[in-house]
């Protein structure tokens, strides 16, 4: 084999270690929790990796992958679909207005809408170049502030983030679907503290969009305590592809 191969066949051998690494924590924590192995779907968070790692990614099997930053996650998404691979590419870092019409072209769900006008300009952009529904989940601040990201579900929320308007916004867009909610633990926030809320305001907008299942939680380090609490889909980056390279 040339160096190229050997390389190639090398990254291989890691990725399936670690992948098999999370998909047996993933297997352990539905088996502690009573749930089905089936109810959870991991997102592989390929930010800063290469096409060719999302490649070898599906080729073991992955069919969801998660990106952050649309410079990097629209050429990296086309260099996949160049090569034939087709997973299921979710949206998870904070998304701009600017670039909604982007976005939809490549991605099967965003999970970060966290506002009335975001949600607006997603529509719009779906309209435009989508023929499906977006999958969307909206984003919640979990400890109320708005400024971190996320939709704030108390009542002392403005209008535009209000948890509640951005849901109905969503819910009343055709281009798009509502489908559950995303969160991320907050710094200070026990993961048990975090998830659990989480699943109650999920509960909450079950109980008005009862197709709204989702609920996006839990990375590398806290996926356990996620399931634990409802998760459907985990967010893994470092546990599956390593150290992660600096951004540029």
């Amino acid at each position: 084999m040339d160096d190229a191969t050997t390389a190639r066949h090398d990254r291989r051998a890691e990725l399936a270690a670690g992948l098999a690494q999370v998909r047996a924590r993933i297997a352990d924590a539905c088996a502690a929790a009573g749930r089905d192995r089936t109810e959870v779907s991991m997102i592989a968070v390929t930010k800063t990796y290469p096409a060719a790692d999302v490649l070898l990614l599906t080729g073991l099997g992955v069919t969801d992958v998660g990106e952050n930053r649309d410079q990097e996650a629209a050429p990296k998404a086309a260099e996949v679909a160049a090569a034939g691979a087709t997973p299921r590419w979710h949206f998870i870092g904070r998304l701009q207005r600017n670039k909604c019409r982007s976005v939809v072209r490549y991605a099967d769900a965003v999970h970060s809408v966290d506002s009335v006008r975001l949600t607006r300009a997603l529509a719009a952009a779906a309209e435009r170049e989508r023929e499906r529904p977006l999958d969307v989940l909206v984003q919640v601040s979990l400890d109320g502030d708005a400024e971190r990201g996320g939709a704030v579900a108390d009542g002392d929320a403005s209008p535009e983030q209000s948890l509640d308007r951005v849901a109905a916004e969503v819910a009343g867009a055709g281009p798009l679907r509502l489908a559950g909610l995303m969160a991320v633990a907050p710094l200070d926030w026990e993961p048990a503290r975090a998830f659990a809320r989480l699943a109650a305001l999920a509960a909450a907008l079950r109980a008005d969009y009862p197709e709204a299942t989702a609920i996006s939680a839990g990375m590398s380090g806290d996926l356990e305590v996620a399931i634990a609490h409802g998760a459907t889909h985990v967010r893994v980056g470092s546990a599956l592809l390593g150290k992660r390279h600096s951004l540029r």
